[in-house]
């Protein structure tokens, strides 16, 4: 599945650059947290889109969440050690906080 609009795919527009078994890992990490966070969305979703009566501004508000949360993904750089680490706590505490209900 492309990810840009000419056919492309986002590891086709990627400079070389040799990872560290360190930097793969943090970077995978990261990665990983913010899927735990689009996964908490995607779990309101589908206990609201369950309901009697869904209240669709949640659902709505989850879905650009999870739209949003697609952007950061794409916009982390292994390269940027700071900003790894950084994703890497703030999406593991948003998907707990997302999944007991606090966000």
């Amino acid at each position: 599945m492309s990810e840009f609009a000419d056919d492309t795919f986002v590891t086709d527009r990627l400079e070389p650059y040799t990872w560290s078994n360190e930097e793969t890992a943090a970077y995978e990490a990261a990665v990983e947290a913010v899927n735990g966070a689009v996964g908490a969305y995607s779990a309101v979703i589908a206990a609201e889109e369950r309901r009697p009566d869904p209240d669709r501004a949640v659902v709505e508000e989850a879905r650009a969440a999870r739209a949003r949360l697609a952007r950061e993904r794409r916009a982390l750089r292994p390269t940027d050690h700071r900003q790894i680490a950084a994703a890497r706590a703030h999406y593991a505490r948003l998907a707990r906080d997302v999944t007991a209900g606090g966000a």
